[in-house]
């Protein structure tokens, strides 16, 4: 989002082209069952329209620009846009099940990592789909955060780096869990990402990663 409107599919080939590992976003439900891509709950900050997702048909999405004239995708067309591994942010338990469909039918165990704030969405997606990677994401936690991370079967925690501390990685790293650090835009947090030995960042900027070799 850094360099191209979010969420778009010009935003996730850029990403791609730039060399990032992986790309990660976020999904939501919209009216009729379609699983939109867009950060936020409503279309208001990224679209010249208003008003809440859930509330909205894919055809009056498709209508919005989110940016230099790109529409709001859904996400079966960024799986068919790029062909880099993706994390997928699910923003509840419906969200979950529509995205557990399209990972069976598509055979996408390998290739999409799925995370979310809400530990109960991170427990549907991994009953509903064997073998797929998940994530529990947290900007702010208590010393339970591993507990919580294991009780739902989550694979790794992705934690708000401004928060993060050696102690919640190490004690982590004890339990098996991987762990990413968000969002890193700035050099400081990248020399963050490396003293702590992090598994991964998520930035929004993915010229950090080049210039960051020479300069973190």
């Amino acid at each position: 989002m850094g360099v191209e409107p979010e969420n778009t599919l010009r935003s996730f080939v850029r990403a791609e082209r730039s060399g990032m590992d992986a790309i990660e976003l976020d999904l939501h439900l919209t009216k009729d069952g379609a699983l939109a891509v867009m950060h936020d709950t409503d279309v208001d900050r990224t679209t010249d329209g208003h008003g809440p997702i859930a509330e909205k048909t894919l055809d009056e999405l498709r209508r919005l620009d989110a940016g230099g004239g790109e529409r709001v995708p859904v996400f079966e067309e960024v799986l068919d846009a790029v062909a880099a591994p993706l994390q997928a942010e699910i923003k509840d338990v419906a969200a979950a099940r529509a995205l557990a469909e399209v990972m069976k039918s598509r055979d996408l165990v390998p290739r999409v990592e799925v995370s979310s704030f809400h530990d109960e969405a991170v427990a549907e997606i991994a009953a509903l789909v064997p073998g797929v990677r998940t994530v529990l994401i947290a900007s702010r936690w208590g010393t339970d955060i591993t507990d919580r991370a294991k009780a739902v079967g989550a694979a790794g925690l992705a934690l708000n780096i401004r928060r993060l501390t050696l102690e919640t990685v190490e004690r982590a790293r004890e339990e098996g869990l991987s762990v990413i650090g968000w969002v890193v835009n700035t050099q400081e947090h990248l020399r963050l990402v490396r003293a702590f030995e992090l598994d991964g960042a998520t930035t929004d900027f993915p010229d950090i990663r080049r210039t960051g070799r020479f300069t973190a």
